[in-house]
């Protein structure tokens, strides 16, 4: 027999889980079907909305250039109302973890190459190392650890122009790992204080740190400070060393990634959203303009969903949400129109760092976020899009990849559980 719910949302991360919140809050039974482990756990754990326009940035105020994006940037469909829905679900789901909700101005953000990014939510282990806080800042890196190298952040800083003095050293650290121990097990590690030669980790890592300091009021740390304990660890370096201690968001496996998708997935169980994971969805059954049944693969074994609306979440390029090979680009579920150029060379810019076309692959939505077919009419009636499968944003050039997904998940849930309640 088929599982049947009003709304099923297909996909894992950020937008998905804002999607399937968004339709519990209409009444909606929802239902969301991940398949693998999202991107989330890649990511920085930062949420930006907007940072740049053809270049121009960073905006102190994410909402100044929304009328500069192009006709199809999602953005447009979602509107300024989306976006702050998005970020109200959010906050919401996150409380006290998150910073910048008081404000409608984004922060610069430090990231573990030492750039800044306009960011419009940051962890609260992050807050301490804006660069728009003044202080003075030593940045400590941990030998044999790739991921943060603390005098090249220093100096990226610092070249960039900070209003402070910024200093990066690496350090051993306290407890000996294999070389592929994952950033976790560093974590457990501060988690437990577990003992060490003269003391414990904790205290010897500070004891380090300590001989390191020179005038600096504030330290900075890759973000892997505790992961069960964190704010214990946190609160206890900076006791021990006089200094407000923060974390420097790293690249994946992110921990600071692992953690929003632990609280996103708490919230769901909360909003009583049902949760089936493991398994992809694979293929659908539709008549009459509708999607009526999504099938999903479990061992070879086909489940059938039903639902009356269906939420597409799934990703863009990098999430595998959209398929490609050397002359196609698809959407795997539903099959649904992705335009691009036929020319494999235009897909992509000279410069690596250019406007490249293929950042922007994705299904064409109409007014209600449903994905269109060539012609633009809707493939189906009761199919909406959110979050990277959708066309339209560079996010990465714009620094707008979480906000698109929250903007874009909030209003497709909303709207797909509005229907499914009529």
């Amino acid at each position: 027999m088929a599982i049947t719910d009003d709304v099923l949302v297909i996909g894992g991360g950020i937008a998905a889980c804002t999607a399937a919140l968004s339709a519990a809050e209409t009444g909606a039974r929802v239902r969301l079907l991940a398949h693998k482990k999202s991107t989330l756990r890649q990511a920085s754990g930062l949420v930006d909305v907007l940072g740049y326009v053809d270049g121009d940035g960073p905006f102190s105020d994410p909402y100044a250039g929304l009328d500069s994006l192009p006709e199809d940037h999602p953005y447009h469909i979602a509107g300024e109302d989306g976006i702050r829905e998005g970020l109200r679900i959010f906050d919401e789901a996150v409380g006290d973890a998150y910073q910048g909700g008081h404000t409608d101005a984004n922060a610069l953000v430090m990231t573990h190459g030492g750039t800044m990014k306009p960011t419009a939510r940051y962890p609260e282990s992050v807050a301490p190392g804006l660069t728009s806080s003044s202080g003075d800042m030593l940045l400590v890196g941990f030998e044999g650890l790739t991921d943060f190298d603390a005098p090249v952040a220093a100096d990226h800083l610092t070249a960039a122009g900070v209003p402070f003095d910024v200093r990066g050293v690496t350090v051993g650290f306290p407890k000996s790992f294999r070389s592929d121990a994952k950033v976790t097990r560093f974590a457990k590690a501060l988690d437990r204080d577990e003992s060490v030669a003269g003391g414990t980790v904790r205290s010897v890592l500070a004891d380090a740190v300590a001989a390191e300091l020179d005038g600096e009021t504030r330290v900075g740390f890759p973000a892997m400070l505790g992961d069960d304990h964190d704010e214990d660890v946190r609160d206890e370096l900076a006791d021990r060393l006089g200094v407000p201690v923060f974390e420097v968001p790293t690249g994946p496996p992110s921990l600071l990634g692992l953690k929003l998708e632990d609280m996103l997935f708490d919230a769901l169980d909360e909003a009583g959203v049902r949760i089936s994971s493991g398994n992809p969805a694979v293929d659908f059954e539709a008549a009459d303009g509708r999607i009526e049944t999504v099938l999903v693969d479990q061992k070879s074994r086909m489940t059938p969903y039903e639902a009356d609306q269906i939420v597409l979440a799934t990703g863009g390029l990098v999430g595998k949400g959209l398929d490609s090979d050397r002359e196609h680009v698809t959407e795997p579920v539903f099959d649904c129109y992705v335009p691009h150029p036929e020319d494999r060379y235009e897909w992509s810019d000279p410069e690596a760092f250019g406007n490249h076309a293929f950042a922007r692959f994705g299904v064409v939505p109409d007014d209600e976020l449903r994905p269109t077919a060539e012609d633009g009419e809707p493939h189906f009636e009761n199919l909406r899009a959110a979050g990277g499968v959708v066309g339209g944003a560079d996010v990465a050039r714009e620094k707008s990849a979480s906000g698109v997904s929250l903007a874009t998940g909030a209003v497709a849930g909303r709207l797909a559980g509005e229907e499914a309640s009529q």
